[in-house]
């Protein structure tokens, strides 16, 4: 018994300091595109009447900052209007190395998750999911242009084939210095 033990404490003794000389992972450069959703934003969108709902106005204010080991960026949002009861969300962004994508997993008060993947080129990011709305499969797009280090636009549209969109939302997000700020606008 006394010879298992030692084997056993030896082993571990190896594998623990061959662990402490392994070099944590860091972030890619895809990774560092990121940065530039961290902060306080505040959004104003228009929403079209359809399926959804009425349409109207659709307010949002959102923190983002970085997760630690920085591989992905943490949003938490607050949103109101166009008919939807006021609610919260937070959702996760980062870079999958694997497809070569990236990705938005949010989870929202209304009991929705939304998994999503993008590309971005040159200044516009397009974020594409599905989602179900009855028995049928849609397809969601959205689309962010990017006009400044402090402003961008974007349109949420759908589709039944992945062909042909319909226009759902758009509207403008606007980089603040604190949340007091974004509060006062």
């Amino acid at each position: 018994m006394k010879r298992t033990s030692t084997l056993l404490f030896a082993m571990l003794l190896l594998a623990g300091a061959a662990f402490a000389q392994m070099e944590m992972p860091k972030p890619g450069p895809e990774v560092k595109k990121l940065d530039y959703f961290v902060g306080h934003w505040t959004a104003e969108a228009d929403v079209k009447p359809g399926p959804m709902g009425p349409g109207g106005k659709y307010h949002s204010e959102d923190h983002s900052e970085w997760m630690d080991g920085g591989f992905f960026v943490v949003l938490h949002s607050k949103f109101k209007g166009a008919g939807f009861p006021p609610g919260s969300g937070t959702a996760y962004m980062g870079w999958d190395s694997n497809d070569k994508v990236y990705t938005y997993d949010e989870f929202n008060s209304m009991g929705e998750a939304t998994h999503s993947k993008a590309t971005f080129e040159g200044d516009t990011w397009t974020w594409i999911n599905d989602w179900k709305m009855g028995e049928k499969t849609m397809k969601g797009r959205f689309t962010m242009k990017i006009l400044s280090p402090t402003a961008y636009s974007y349109k949420y549209e759908a589709s039944t084939d992945g062909t042909n969109w319909t226009l759902w939302m758009e509207g403008k997000e606007t980089k603040v210095k604190t949340p007091s700020a974004a509060k006062a606008k």
